[in-house]
């Protein structure tokens, strides 16, 4: 409208004024002035119409991008984040050490004679000690290989899980799954089983040369996991490949095993070598002549081999399987029963059995050399088998109440380290290589 009223102001100009060609030029046309008047009247319009939509989408864009900033501020904050996976006190244990050595393609158990499978546990460690512990839900745990040298210092008890992913071992280029088997479970009421797995291939080839076995938690309930639990962690151990199980220690050992086979006694190391020079080759040699001269096989291994080292090895030896086999070395007036490592289970001596235990000194040396004689010629000795010895006319222990009225000690079975003699006799153990002091 200001425009129009220029316009008015100016349609009679004086044309005797000598600026009136100048001012005619620059005077704007009725078409200009409407049309500038339709201009501002479509932008007020507009104004109009997109005020209640900029009010309403403003506001809501704002507040998104406000939303994403704060996100993202929250994960990148060490401290918040440091806090959300703070360790709790929950944490998956195995119960028992492994049995090693561990050799490829061989199962994995636990340690012991026994050869039980893994279990795993949850446990509580909030108070002095560890407390087994349970959750309302199964937990879904998954088995890993871990580098031998995971956890270090710093970190032997408390770890996070990304410390903990980053020393998952995987298997080389080409190779299969470094650990096959049953690697996934479900733990109900803070316990299971794991059931076999084997290892594929040896751990020479990773810096540490050693493994460890891990067990973390990939799933609580039904929803993914939102407590945390600290991972359970094996000891370190080396995988051998499976043709190194040649040089394997047998538990127990048999009687015909090569002498090697006994703790502390390397296939091809000293010990060895200076048994065999001696003709002591087998477990039953080694026993043999450390049940009648012990100071001569310590002397044979000479001072390398300690006094723990020899307790160790002898205490491997000792559980031996003995079988039901018994060995008579007989003479012109005597006769002795001898198990398979010269222990005395019976002695006879011009038709008289002796009590071995109080006997003189010199009886008692006596029998000592018929034994020692018998072990020089054990190749001529008459085998006896057990079972034969007890049916040749010689009743049991319980068929005479008087054995038991006297409370004498009463063991059937030769595995059970005794065996029954005469009829008149009573059970000599042959632990102890001279007989029961009640012998008679």
């Amino acid at each position: 409208m200001a425009a129009a009223k220029r316009f008015l102001d100016n349609s009679n100009p004086d044309t005797n004024q000598p600026n009136y060609k100048r001012m005619r030029s620059t005077t704007p046309s009725f078409a200009s002035v409407i049309k500038e008047a339709m201009k501002a009247n479509f932008l007020e319009n507009l104004s109009s119409a997109l005020e209640p939509m900029l009010r309403r989408v403003i506001p809501e864009e704002v507040e998104n991008g406000l939303r994403r900033y704060s996100c993202r501020s929250l994960t990148r904050s060490p401290s918040l984040r440091i806090k959300a996976l703070e360790p709790s006190n929950l944490r998956l244990i195995f119960n028992r050490k492994l049995s090693q050595p561990i050799f490829t393609g061989s199962k994995v158990v636990a340690g012991g004679d026994d050869g039980q499978s893994l279990q795993i546990l949850l446990v509580d460690t909030s108070g002095e000690g560890m407390v087994p512990a349970t959750l309302p839900y199964p937990i879904k745990v998954e088995l890993v290989v871990l580098n031998g040298d995971f956890p270090s210092g710093d970190t032997e008890t408390n770890w996070t899980r990304e410390e903990f992913d980053k020393h998952v071992v995987k298997e080389r280029t080409g190779k299969r799954p470094l650990l096959t088997g049953e690697l996934n479970f479900t733990m109900r009421d803070g316990v299971v089983s794991v059931g076999e797995i084997e290892f594929t291939d040896n751990s020479s080839w990773i810096r540490s040369r050693k493994f460890r076995i891990g067990a973390k938690v990939v799933q609580i309930g039904n929803n993914q996991t939102t407590v945390r639990i600290t991972e359970a962690v094996t000891e370190s151990f080396v995988v051998k490949d499976h043709r190194g199980e040649l040089y394997k220690k047998h538990y127990p050992p048999a009687l015909g095993d090569e002498v090697w086979r006994l703790e502390k006694i390397g296939k091809d190391g000293p010990f060895r070598r200076k048994l065999s020079s001696k003709g002591i080759n087998t477990v039953q040699d080694f026993l043999k002549l450390a049940t009648i001269d012990t100071p001569q096989i310590r002397t044979i291994l000479g001072t390398g081999m300690s006094d723990k080292m020899w307790e160790a090895t002898y205490k491997h030896a000792k559980t031996c399987e003995m079988g039901s086999k018994l060995f008579m070395a007989r003479g012109p007036n005597y006769e002795l029963i001898l198990t398979p490592i010269c222990q005395v289970v019976r002695a006879v001596i011009d038709g008289q059995i002796y009590p071995t235990h109080d006997l003189p000194g010199i009886q008692k040396a006596y029998i000592q050399n018929l034994v020692k004689e018998a072990y020089a010629n054990w190749s001529s000795l008459e085998e006896v088998d057990e079972t034969a010895l007890l049916t040749q006319g010689e009743p049991m222990v319980d068929e005479y109440p008087n054995v038991h009225q006297q409370q004498q000690p009463m063991i059937r079975s030769y595995q059970q380290n005794t065996i029954l003699t005469d009829a008149s006799e009573q059970l000599v153990e042959y632990n102890d290589w001279i007989g029961n002091p009640n012998y008679i």
